[in-house]
């Protein structure tokens, strides 16, 4: 795994670009949810909390209902044709 404590604000910046396309692209086979995508991408959950959590806010990605039994949500694409041309 990459780094399991949290990391400067700057260092989470700096790899926003490559963290939201590795998870449009997790999320283009199936909705998952915070922690899957923190095993899938190796990096501590609260770095993909807050990648995910903006791409919430802007519109990018949708909770797909009710939490799981765990408590956490399942998250999809919107639309997966803007976010990341090719």
């Amino acid at each position: 795994m990459k780094n399991q404590i949290n990391r400067n604000l700057v260092e989470v910046m700096r790899d926003e670009m490559v963290v939201k396309n590795s998870i449009v692209s997790l999320l283009s086979d199936k909705p998952k949810t915070i922690p899957e995508i923190a095993v899938a991408l190796q990096y501590p959950g609260s770095d993909v909390m807050y990648w995910v959590m903006a791409m919430w806010r802007y519109g990018y990605i949708e909770e797909t209902g009710k939490p799981n039994d765990d408590g956490y949500y399942t998250y999809r694409l919107t639309n997966k044709d803007t976010l990341c041309p090719e």
